[in-house]
């Protein structure tokens, strides 16, 4: 009888242990005025709208929005440690735009990137690479120069790649502020639906190492 009781006790445990909620995966968006939410209600900025897509499909996210508008590549690394905070997992890299616009040296904004990904991984904290694309202006070696550095730095830390941020909203007006810049919330929700299957996939495989 003993028994019978110890057993069913330990059922019961194991049932409790079993339908215990996950643990919301901690993630920050470190990045500019792209992602902070630059013109919109708080509630249409990228990290936001990203955590309600991802919880729509289930998985549970503690999302911080260390957007900084005007912020650059090397302004990113400077406030690294106080943006992502201990205990985060997952951390979406998401600059260089303003580096672009100033036509700052391509091998600034690469060191600093590097520099970023090598901090974040010695946290062991897995990292999403988001690409961005000079624009025009500075002509093409320039534009050479800067747009290979996301896929380079992907390769080399071996870190996912979202090739452009902007994919599917850029230059187009119906989807960006008045700017021509910043997109829309309904730009923002085209951002968010062309990145998730990468954010998925990238949560996937962090998931089945740790489990």
């Amino acid at each position: 009888m003993h028994i019978l009781v110890l057993l069913m006790g330990l059922m019961t445990a194991a049932n409790a242990q079993t339908a215990a909620p996950a643990k919301p995966i901690k993630m920050v968006v470190l990045g500019d005025s792209l992602s902070a939410g630059f013109g919109l209600p708080a509630g249409a900025a990228f990290p936001v709208r990203l955590q309600k897509a991802l919880e729509a499909k289930g998985i549970k996210v503690d999302m911080i929005n260390a957007g900084v508008s005007g912020d650059t590549s090397s302004g990113g690394r400077e406030r690294l440690d106080w943006s992502v905070p201990d205990g985060t997992s997952v951390v979406i890299l998401e600059l260089g735009a303003n580096d672009a616009l100033r036509g700052t040296d391509p091998a600034v904004t690469r060191a600093a990137l590097s520099d970023i990904i090598t901090k974040l991984k010695a946290r062991n904290i897995a990292v999403l690479l988001c690409g961005m694309l000079a624009p025009p202006n500075y002509g093409t070696e320039y534009a050479a120069k800067f747009n290979a550095i996301y896929p380079d730095l992907a390769k080399a830390f071996g870190v996912p790649l979202y090739p452009f941020f902007l994919d599917g909203v850029a230059a187009d007006a119906k989807l960006n502020q008045a700017d021509g810049m910043h997109p829309t919330a309904e730009g923002v929700d085209i951002v968010v639906k062309n990145i998730l299957p990468t954010v998925e996939a990238l949560l996937g495989s962090l998931s089945a190492q740790r489990g």
